[in-house]
């Protein structure tokens, strides 16, 4: 027997914890029977359903999408825009000398430059903050408008048809063939050399064989070791398959992921130096401004002239045009960013992009080149071993499933195939697919 290994080191993390409780047992549960029996569990047929009835279960079950990030309403983000700890400052100082300006006519003429340039100054950054990013959700919401994802699904009494992936309910039959992508959480009842790229939930590079037998055992399995089910997300190497959709929607093992995720952003480095500058700010004005206005007021008598003279020190101690100038600089950055066809949708990641020191990236070899070259072959002691290229290349040669990028590489060695004289004087017995318990795939010979 000839094995070839491989690692998995994030499938430990991926677990049904994140699931709907209910969820895990219907995956177990459809998994566990067999073709009739999962049909009837799910109120469906082999011939799908018809439309009335989707019509219905999208009433119950919702529309088939995962929760995600959706940009706010215009009115929202230009609120948000006034969110900035210095603005809350400008907008004290300015009710403050409107205030005084107003109910104290008995100083003499009354004066409304100090809450004009302030107002001035608020407006002008939070304007240039809402423009800058109203524009870039308005392009990425555009961007995602463009993507339409179908799915080839049999209607009862219509055929075959091709829809949307969000109009699919539980119960639907779907086809699926190399290089479509799983619309929901699927049992299959029919396929052929299925293999199926679980990556992007797993971590697992190499690609999954799924088939249409029921698994007995089903409920002592987690959901992602089930290998008659698909997963939402996931997407298919090569064959083909029938599948019934079970989960949709939120209900999905990938929209459980996507429920954990979603939510309020966490603060940027800059987000949190502005508030460390703005709170000290706001400590000096709560130390400085009161002892002022009573030394003034008790030295000179004067509460009024004290009061107007404490206000123009708070003024004096707040940088009324950094909001102004930070703003303006971020919108330099963002401008900047999308002559290079990018998209920055919130100001404040500018400084964060800007502040990186090592940018680290991810299976560059596989977005370069596609390709992996064998330099060596050893065996266990880390010595170079002949027998290691012997078997290796048996079992690459002689395996019927997907051929990944080491098979490859070790197939460019074509010496070998004469000199070893692979079918000739060797006879393929069997084969065991690579699954997750194993974590290997194997060949009799």
């Amino acid at each position: 027997m000839n094995n070839k290994t491989t690692r998995n080191p994030l499938h430990n993390m991926i677990s049904s914890n994140g699931m709907n409780l209910g969820t895990v047992t219907k995956l177990q549960g459809v998994a566990s029977q067999d073709e009739k029996l999962a049909c009837a569990m799910l109120e469906t047929s082999r011939e799908g359903i018809t439309y009335e009835m989707a019509a219905e279960r999208q009433q119950k079950f919702g529309l088939n999408e995962v929760k995600h990030q959706k940009a706010p309403k215009w009115y929202v983000q230009l609120l948000k825009s006034f969110a900035n700890p210095f603005i809350y400052i400008l907008l004290l100082i300015a009710t403050v000398s409107f205030i005084i300006d107003v109910g104290l006519p008995e100083v003499g003429e009354r004066d409304y430059k100090t809450v004009v340039v302030v107002s001035i100054m608020i407006l002008v950054s939070a304007l240039l903050r809402f423009v800058q990013e109203y524009r870039s959700n308005a392009a990425a919401e555009k961007l995602k408008s463009m993507v339409k994802t179908t799915a080839t699904v049999l209607r009862k009494f219509k055929g075959k048809r091709e829809i949307p992936i969000v109009e699919l309910v539980p119960g639907d039959v779907v086809y699926l063939s190399a290089g479509d992508m799983i619309p929901a959480d699927c049992r299959i009842i029919q396929s052929k050399d299925l293999f199926v790229s679980e990556s992007m939930l797993t971590g697992e590079a190499l690609p999954v064989e799924k088939n249409y037998l029921p698994i007995r055992d089903a409920g002592n399995k987690s959901p992602i070791e089930l290998c008659n089910i698909c997963f939402m997300g996931t997407n298919v190497v090569s064959g083909s398959a029938t599948a019934l959709i079970v989960t949709t929607g939120s209900y999905t093992y990938f929209g459980s992921i996507s429920k954990s995720i979603t939510g309020e952003r966490p603060e940027t480095s800059f987000d949190k130096g502005i508030n460390k500058v703005s709170f000290l700010l706001i400590r000096f004005m709560l130390v400085m401004v009161p002892l002022i206005f009573l030394i003034n007021g008790l030295m000179k008598g004067n509460w009024t002239e004290a009061l107007l003279f404490a206000i123009a020190v708070a003024v004096g101690l707040t940088p009324e045009m950094l909001p102004m100038i930070v703003t303006a600089n971020l919108a330099k950055g963002a401008v900047n960013m999308s002559k290079r066809k990018v998209i920055v949708k919130r100001l404040n990641s500018i400084q964060n992009i800007g502040a990186m020191d090592i940018l680290c990236t991810d299976k560059t070899g596989t977005l370069t080149l596609d390709k992996i070259v064998m330099e060596k072959h050893l065996n266990v002691y880390g010595v170079e071993d002949d027998e290691v290229l012997k078997w290796a290349y048996l079992n690459s040669f002689h395996q019927t499933g997907l051929k990944n990028l080491m098979d490859k590489a070790v197939l460019e060695h074509v010496e070998l195939h004469d000199y070893l004289k692979v079918e000739d004087q060797y006879l393929k017995i069997d084969e065991i697919p690579f699954d997750f318990q194993r974590r290997r795939m194997s060949v009799v010979l």
